[in-house]
């Protein structure tokens, strides 16, 4: 089974993947983790990724291709795909990929949500500096402010998280990935899902769009 969520930056791709990769017992694949951790590494492939992400500009396919590459096991059939394929290009070739493994993309995944709400999110954001850990400051604050609940590393607010730069990456994702929507509902693989509440309540309405989908599966 291989599924794609597909969203605006905000959306809660990320949380959801990690969510239901456990769920599934799915390989999450994450390009945004992957290359949050290239970036902090200051890999080669990381200081490349950083300069696009800092403008609030989407990284260059053949960057994003290195990466899922070097992540992907091509004898592995189970995957959840959190940030790739971004584009159409990206999306013919990893469809030709795939093919090549007589496999196919199942299932994909749109969290919808509201531009004004996706503001909402981003621009209230923090991140750990030393571990990652994600915080929002209006629906989950750090217990203690500036201050990572699990390593007391000191939280901040990513680059790609102000106002300005959010703006840019929306018209970003309008331009590139709303096409892939299209082209993905024109495949008849794509469901479409409300983002806009709370954490758990997205889960269990993407977790039903996912049993749906299996049990249609076993019916053929």
């Amino acid at each position: 089974m291989i599924i794609i969520l597909v969203g605006a930056p905000g959306s809660g791709k990320g949380t959801q993947a990690k969510q239901l990769s456990e769920r599934y017992g799915l390989a999450h694949l994450s390009t945004g983790d992957i290359f949050r951790g290239e970036m902090a590494a200051k890999t080669a492939l990381g200081e490349k990724a950083a300069a696009y992400v800092k403008s609030g500009q989407l990284v260059p396919d053949n960057i994003v291709t290195e990466m899922v590459a070097g992540r992907m096991d091509p004898a592995s059939p189970k995957y959840l795909l959190d940030g790739f394929p971004r584009n159409l290009e990206q999306a013919h070739s990893f469809s030709k990929d795939l093919a090549s493994m007589g496999l196919a993309v199942d299932l994909v995944v749109y969290l919808s949500l509201p531009e004004a709400e996706v503001v909402k999110r981003l621009t209230s954001r923090r991140v750990c500096a030393k571990c990652g850990e994600v915080f929002n400051l209006l629906s989950m604050p750090p217990k203690a402010p500036g201050k990572c609940d699990k390593c007391g590393g000191a939280v901040v607010q990513r680059d790609d998280d102000t106002q300005a730069t959010v703006t840019r990456r929306l018209l970003v994702f309008r331009d590139l990935t709303e096409p892939l929507v299209a082209y993905y509902r024109a495949e008849g693989v794509l469901r479409q899902v409300d983002a806009a509440g709370a954490m758990d309540d997205v889960t269990k309405k993407v977790a039903a769009v996912i049993d749906g989908h299996l049990a249609e599966t076993k019916k053929k």
